[in-house]
């Protein structure tokens, strides 16, 4: 017996383990410490009336016998894709229903996609980052190239000259900073994409932060983007799902090599290794595209980005560089000091946990990340303990 000894070369502790020992340990030692956490992002408010409404509907459903359900397709029931094909054709994107597949959530897909592709392609990943997409390739033994995304360029870099990729990671609204991605900058990496026949795995969990129709909300809002993007999408922000979990990832059928179909490839190995989300979820998730779902979802995500807004005026007031909050429930702060000090620093002044910018790699030493998914008035109330500490 042999074990994957790629495990070797990941990092001891996954970041939010290691945020969760550090406050833990705080707390232990100051049990009146009033701690208010805006590291993890994690919603706050219930599910809306409409999803948990269509819920209670089918869990009625599963306790009669005539409408009981029992296994059912692993790659997702037909009413859920057709309400998530409909929302995108809102913007123009033509989807079938076999190209949209419903899971568990981003991370299982971000992370299970790997399958479908040899261990000697190279990855592209864009320096910082959210910890997923480096951790599980690291334990497949891929090799792993960065793209350095900085202040200088916004924290948007663009494809870079001269270096070929098989796998490119994309995010866009950002996690961690927040930043959001032009048309014609998601032009150039698809372009790039498609000459070096290359695939894209574009995470756009945030996209219905996004308030501006000048921005794209989906890759394949741009040309050429079917041959060569997977984009994976997450209910958890969009509708609150992070604990009920849900998310779809859509795989076009255009992208092959090797006379192989990705699509294919996936739909076989869902159908393997996965039994597909319950009923009684894709009801309540189908139910956040009905009109009166988005109408309620909306008016979350108003909310966490006014909670966002709440610090970003405090950062300007005192005048730290920052970006992300518009269209984006995350505040990529410039802390000017080891990120993990600037952790410690705020814990123990201010009481406030958030997460340090060196956790999503080497360009985040000196930033650090708030998040806006906090309560309201205790997002206000840390905003202030923060004006106080500087």
């Amino acid at each position: 017996m042999k074990l994957n000894t790629n495990y070797r070369n990941l990092q001891t502790s996954y970041l939010f383990s290691t945020i969760a020992k550090k406050v833990h340990t705080f707390s232990a030692a100051h049990p009146q410490a009033d701690i208010i956490r805006l590291g993890i992002g994690d919603v706050t408010l219930p599910l809306c009336t409409a999803v948990t409404q269509a819920m209670h509907g089918a869990v009625d459903e599963m306790g009669k016998k005539e409408t009981f359900r029992g296994y059912g397709p692993e790659q997702g029931y037909a009413f859920l894709q057709t309400a998530i094909a409909q929302y995108y054709a809102r913007r123009g994107v033509t989807l079938e229903l076999d190209e949209i597949f419903i899971s568990d959530g981003a991370k299982s897909d971000l992370g299970n996609m790997l399958d479908l592709f040899d261990k000697d392609n190279t990855v592209l990943i864009p320096d910082p980052v959210y910890p997923v997409y480096v951790d599980t390739n690291v334990m497949d033994g891929r090799k792993i190239v960065y793209v350095d995304a900085t202040e200088e360029n916004g924290f948007l870099p663009l494809p870079p000259q001269n270096v070929h990729a098989d796998l490119i990671y994309m995010c866009s609204p950002n996690n961690p900073t927040g930043a959001v991605y032009t048309r014609d900058q998601l032009k150039q990496w698809v372009d790039y994409a498609n000459e070096h026949h290359a695939v894209i795995l574009f995470d756009a969990a945030y996209e219905a932060f996004i308030g501006s129709d000048d921005l794209p909300h989906s890759i394949y809002e741009i040309d050429g983007a079917r041959t060569c993007a997977v984009e994976v999408c997450s209910l958890s922000k969009t509708g609150g799902f992070t604990g009920t979990r849900c998310g779809y990832t859509i795989v076009p059928k255009q992208i092959s090599a090797d006379g192989l179909s990705l699509n294919a490839m996936w739909l076989r190995r869902q159908t393997t290794k996965f039994n597909g989300v319950n009923y009684i979820v894709q009801r309540g998730a189908e139910a956040i595209f009905t009109p009166e779902g988005q109408a309620q979802t909306q008016s979350a995500i108003a909310y966490y980005k006014n909670n966002a807004a709440q610090i970003a005026r405090v950062l300007d007031d005192l005048g730290i560089w920052y970006c992300g909050g518009k269209h984006s429930p995350y505040i990529w702060l410039k802390c000017g000091m080891d990120s993990w000090a600037f952790f410690d620093m705020l814990l123990e002044k201010a009481n406030v946990v958030g997460t340090p910018g060196a956790g999503f790699g080497r360009n985040g030493e000196g930033f650090f990340r708030l998040t806006g998914f906090g309560d309201a008035q205790r997002t206000v109330e840390a905003a202030q303990r923060l004006k106080e500490i500087f």
